[in-house]
Parts: C-alpha cells; structure tokens; sequence
C-alpha cells in the first residue's frame, strides 16, 4: 500500500527548427493552443486549463493530485474536503472556504471521471458550508450548515452534482432555522431503514469547543430527506468541563458508526491538552431519539481524536477503519495535539474501542506550515480514495499555517487491507 504522489507538470513547448519567423511560429502556437482547446471541450473540458492547479509547475511536490488552490495571500483557505462517487463510476468533491477573505458561506464542488487523475470545478453552491456530501436513492446530497454557525441544512441534486435545491424553508431543506448549528463532512450510515448523522449546536456558553452540545439526526430511508418533519433528533448533549480532570475542552464532528452491538454510536472529536488523544462515544437508542454518554466509559484512546476524522466499517474483514492525522512520536512535545497536523495515518479497530495504527500515509517533518487534515475518504474496492485538505508549498509562500490549507487533494491508497 502506498499513497499516490502526482507530479503534475506543465505544458512547454519543445525547441524549434530553424527558418521559421517569428510571426509564423506565433500564428502555429495559436493554433495549437486551439485545437487543445477543442479537443478539451470535446471530451467535457476535463483538460487543465491554464493558470489551473493542475497546470501549475510550482505544485509538482504536493502529495497527491491538486484538486484546488488558494493562495495564503488571498486570505481565503480551503475547509471542509468531502467525497462521494456516483453509480457511473465518477468521483465528485467538494469542500468550502474560511478565512478573512472569505464569506464563509460558499461550497465548490468538481468532478472526475478518470479514477481521480484529473478533476474539473462544476459548481458552486452559496449558502452551504461544512457539508457532507453522500448519494442515496438516485440523488446527491449536500448536508451541513447555511454559513458558520447557521443553520442546518440540505441540498439535493440530481444531475450528479451540477445544479441543486435551494433551503428555502422546512419542505425544501432547511432542518433548523432557529439558531447556531455546527458539523464537518462525517459520514451519513444506512443502518435499519434509517438514514444516520451526527450534528451539533453552538448554542452553550463558554466559546469555542465548550459551547458545542452534541445530538444525532435520522431519517427514514424512503422518506423526502428535504423536509425537515421527516429528520428525527435525540437530545442534545452538553460536556462538562470537569471530565478528564478537567482537561476536556470540547466535543465536535461526531461519527455516526454502527457498533457490534448494532446501535448506532456517535463517535466524537475531544479536545484536549496533551496526549493520548481521545474520543467520546456517544450511545443512541435505536429510535434515534435518545442521546447519552457516560464519562466513566465513554472516553477512548485514539490516534488523532484531537482532530476532525471519519470511521467507516468494512465488512470484508469485519474492521473498522479510520484516516486520521495522529500526532507521531517526535512531535508530541509541540504543543497540543490538536495543532499537529503534520502525520495522516491509517488506523483500525475490531471494536471501536482499541485502535491501532497500520501505515503513516503522509508526513512532513514541518509542524508549523505543513499539514494533512480533514480527510473525507471512501472504500474503493481493494483501495481507500480520499480528499484532504492540505497545507503546502506553492511557490508562493506556502501556507499560512498548518491549519489554513491552501490545497485541496486527492489520494490513492492502495491495496489498504
């Protein structure tokens, strides 16, 4: 098993003979520059354009293939990576953007139809942000929040990702209209004709991380999943500062996983001051509509669960599996673990409650401006593919810190079993 690393090169024309003019050999690059063109918008316009991530020569030593750009300067940096595949066998991506220079409220979303090898932008969608994306019953959806800490909501296409729904209200999407809502691109299971997802509010006190209360959402798998009577909650779930003698600082981006049990558990991110990381399950009843956790059992050692990370089983072999960016050895003395994300690594657990790691997928020695983080990924046969939102160098000052990504990419993991 090894990650794909794409070197992406760009278009030189070779040496010329001599005799030609100058005007000439301008009038033939013209014309070649042409028919490429043709030739592109012929098969779907899937070749880079120029001034495209995949074009560009300063990108050759990013990890994977180049799905997005945003340059440190442009104060707007890539979030939210999410990955679905269609039944015709093409990959869609998305993921949105934060920072000063952004709006916080926009998602782009791409598409390839060659295994991942090239990607090209097909829309974007205003009004949608920490979206999961997932494929249910002939549509594509979009579920997450209207902006930062909007409000929750859901988006259908189904021409595979071109155009979609708008929330206008409770029968076209929008969930929760009444206040702040919170969430990542976690996974949305299928288990006993229910649809399954964790979400949170932002309504508690304290700020970030505390202020986060936890519940599941589910919908009938047959139902219209745009109208909001048809989603069901549980209670939502407050942490306690005192938990972990006092070192929680905050539980977010739950998993919905189905335990061996076969309840449905949400399995989420903790915040806290050193290692060893950890996460929370949270137990559902199997109505959906009951939520609780108890401190005394449900804090679990696991690799990278100060940070966003997605669980999915595999039934092949019974394992569940998870890519996540752990804090490896060396770096345990740089601060907390949730800003070291500078080591992706594949782990697995027969239970959900020993975890171990199996292979280092990505790793810089950099912690600072260097990071692997946010990994949206999906079974592919014998391989896992993924979309990470990646902080590199660009050529142009790299990132501007390990969590303000300037990349979005794609990744190959072969044989992962």
């Amino acid at each position: 098993m090894r990650p794909i690393d794409a070197r992406l090169t760009a278009f030189a024309p070779g040496r010329t003979q001599r005799g030609f003019s100058k005007i000439t050999l301008r009038r033939l690059l013209c014309a070649c520059v042409a028919v490429l063109w043709c030739v592109a918008f012929a098969v779907g316009q899937t070749a880079p354009a120029p001034g495209s991530p995949a074009a560009d020569a300063r990108f050759t030593e990013v990890p994977g293939t180049v799905i997005d750009h945003s340059p440190a300067a442009s104060g707007v940096y890539i979030g939210s990576p999410a990955l679905a595949v269609l039944p015709n066998g093409e990959y869609i991506a998305s993921h949105d953007f934060f920072g000063p220079g952004s709006e916080k409220n926009r998602t782009d979303l791409f598409s390839s139809q060659d295994k991942g090898r090239t990607w090209r932008r097909i829309a974007t969608v205003i009004g949608q942000w920490w979206s999961s994306l997932f494929f249910h019953r002939n549509a594509l959806y979009l579920m997450g929040t209207s902006r930062e800490n909007g409000f929750a909501v859901i988006r259908k296409s189904t021409d595979g990702g071109r155009t979609w729904t708008e929330p206008k209200d409770e029968t076209s999407g929008l969930l929760f209209g009444d206040g702040r809502y919170h969430c990542a691109p976690v996974p949305v299971v299928l288990h006993r004709g229910r649809l399954w997802r964790a979400m949170e509010d932002a309504m508690g006190p304290d700020g970030w991380g505390r202020h986060f209360n936890s519940f599941m959402m589910s919908a009938d798998e047959n139902a219209d999943l745009l109208r909001a009577a048809n989603w069901r909650s549980s209670n939502r779930l407050a942490g306690n500062p005192n938990w972990l003698d006092g070192g929680f600082g905050g539980w977010l981006e739950g998993n919905a996983v189905v335990a061996p049990d076969g309840t449905v558990v949400n399995m989420l991110r903790v915040d806290t001051p050193s290692c060893p990381e950890k996460v929370a399950m949270v137990r559902t009843s199997r109505d959906g509509r009951e939520a609780g956790f108890d401190p005394a059992t449900g804090f679990i050692d696991f690799p990278g669960g100060a940070k966003k990370f997605t669980i999915r089983f595999d039934p092949e072999n019974r394992q569940y599996w998870c890519v996540a960016s752990i804090v490896a050895e060396p770096y345990k003395s740089k601060g907390k673990p949730a800003g070291i994300r500078n080591t992706l690594a594949l782990t697995c657990s027969p239970d959900l409650q020993r975890w171990v790691v199996r292979r280092v997928l990505l790793e810089h020695p950099d912690t600072l401006k260097h990071g692997f983080q946010y990994v949206d990924w999906i079974f592919d046969g014998r391989d896992i593919i993924a979309v990470c939102r990646t902080a590199y160098d660009d050529g142009l000052g790299g990132a501007h810190n390990y969590h303000d990504a300037n990349f979005l990419t794609f990744h190959r993991f072969e044989d992962f079993r």
